[in-house]
């Protein structure tokens, strides 16, 4: 019988094989040239050989079960997983610039209208209404001014940081108008409407900002870069880990960090101060739900997606 030449499937990968064997021995190994196995190739005999290891246990090489390939999961999660780290850092970038210019000193112009409502519900500019500005600044009431016939007001030098603007007037009940102004974020500073309600009814509470202090303000930024630069070293370990094995785990761990990402910047308020770091976070937020069922799919199939024996 001269040397055969034998033809089969990787028992892995499923790639076409063919071998040039030797007359001897009986088993000759060669390495698939696609997943690089090695795959037993038997010689030829009179009778037909088993090629079951499960049915003649012992009398051919140990071989892994087969499974067919699965989609590459594990470089598309890598990939948005960096991502997502990669903005997460970016926002972290843009509240800590927003934290370091809203902490440096600066002046704001304050200015505004006050109307009276009338019985009939009309409104009509009020004269003679004096309004008192609070600043953040210890506490500090600056001197309180007197409107006109045409009902405006003006403070031309107001700190930065929480501004408390005191309105009242005869016979109308005071309204009481919460604002903010500093370098990276102010609120209803130029142009402010105040409404003043006819007696007995309650003092108004107009609340323009989420931030009572530069203080307050100053700790949650701090606090929100603080909680999304640990998401994104979690979001960026778990890219590098997940294409190791067990790295189904590891994108679920980082993949819910990016999750956590807009619901911090929600949770401290964020959103409203900083659109730009909001739209970040969002997205960084959905390259982890974007994970997360990757991770979910693999781990419901059965783990990494490697042949494993029985």
């Amino acid at each position: 019988m001269g040397t055969p030449t034998v033809t089969m499937r990787c028992p892995r990968c499923g790639t076409p094989l063919r071998a040039l064997l030797a007359p001897a021995p009986s088993t000759q190994w060669f390495p698939c040239p696609n997943c690089h196995v090695p795959v037993p190739f038997l010689v030829p005999r009179e009778l037909p050989a088993l090629y079951s290891w499960e049915v003649v246990p012992g009398l051919y090489p140990w071989v892994q079960i087969p499974r067919r390939p699965r989609w590459p999961w594990r470089r598309s999660a890598a990939v948005a997983l960096a991502a997502a780290a990669v903005l997460a850092a970016v926002a972290v970038g843009l509240l800590a610039n927003a934290g370091l210019e809203a902490d440096r000193p600066a002046t704001y112009a304050v200015s505004g209208i006050v109307y009276e409502q009338l019985a009939n519900g009309h409104l009509r500019r009020a004269a003679n209404a004096e309004v008192a500005v609070t600043t953040d600044d210890n506490g500090t009431t600056l001197a309180p001014y007197v409107t006109g016939a045409n009902g405006t007001f003006f403070f031309p030098r107001v700190p930065n940081g929480g501004i408390e603007i005191n309105v009242t007037a005869t016979n109308f009940a005071p309204t009481v108008v919460y604002t903010f102004a500093s370098r990276s974020y102010s609120t209803g500073l130029r142009g402010l409407n105040v409404t003043l309600y006819a007696a007995p009814a309650n003092a108004t509470h107009d609340v323009l900002s989420p931030f009572p202090d530069l203080e307050s303000f100053l700790a949650y930024v701090g606090g929100g870069a603080a909680l999304v630069a640990v998401a994104a070293i979690a979001a960026g370990l778990a890219a590098v880990v997940v294409r190791r094995p067990g790295g189904a785990v590891a994108a679920v761990v980082g993949s819910g960090a990016a999750v956590s990402i807009p619901v911090v910047v929600l949770l401290f308020s964020l959103d409203q101060a900083f659109p730009l770091v909001a739209a970040v976070g969002s997205l960084a937020g959905a390259f982890g739900a974007f994970t997360i069922v990757l991770a979910a799919a693999d781990l419901a199939n059965g783990g990494d997606g490697r042949p494993v024996s029985s």
